[in-house]
């Protein structure tokens, strides 16, 4: 059977059909089909289209408030990026003494060699010196090289033997 065959069958059925049934039925049947159609054309091209634009109309005004931050915040990168680097203080034992003493940490001994500073720390609250770790990492780019931390009886209460060292390079760790 060709295709051409197969559609005159077909146009010949409905034919048959539709000559079969009473002016008020094809009346009904034509108006039936009609609001099919208009239904199935609204539901698939002016629906999607009406509610897309609905949306749309909503997150435009979000899409731009985020496009002007994410300007403003670009903007704020190029100023920073162009900030020349801040240089670091040399650590120095009196520097270190210093900012422990700000925290109010008392060090058994301060041994400074080269680059490296090793610190004997004997029944310090660890919550301050992790504060105070913290603060030197951000502002004078002093890391932890090496670190021995033990728990003593009394809660929240260390000994630690700690050896840093500061990077003083250019690039630095990032922080500033």
């Amino acid at each position: 059977m060709s295709v051409a065959n197969t559609f005159s069958q077909l146009k010949e059925r409905l034919s048959v059909f539709w000559l079969a049934r009473t002016e008020q039925e094809r009346k009904f049947l034509t108006v039936g089909a009609a609001a099919v159609l208009v239904a199935l054309v609204y539901a698939l091209f002016v629906d999607p289209a009406v509610s897309g634009r609905a949306q749309l109309q909503k997150q435009v005004p979000q899409l731009r408030q985020q496009a002007a931050e994410l300007q403003a915040l670009a903007l704020e990168a190029g100023q920073l990026a162009a900030r020349p680097a801040v240089q670091v203080v040399p650590m120095t034992r009196d520097s270190l003494a210093a900012s422990l003493a700000a925290r109010s940490i008392v060090p058994q001994a301060i041994t400074l060699t080269g680059q490296l500073a090793k610190l004997d720390l004997s029944g310090v609250s660890f919550a301050s010196l992790v504060a105070w770790l913290d603060a030197q990492r951000r502002e004078n780019r002093i890391a932890v090289q090496e670190a021995s931390i033990s728990a003593l009886a009394a809660v929240g209460q260390v000994d630690a033997t700690l050896t840093l060292r500061q990077n003083s390079d250019e690039a630095g760790t990032g922080a500033r």
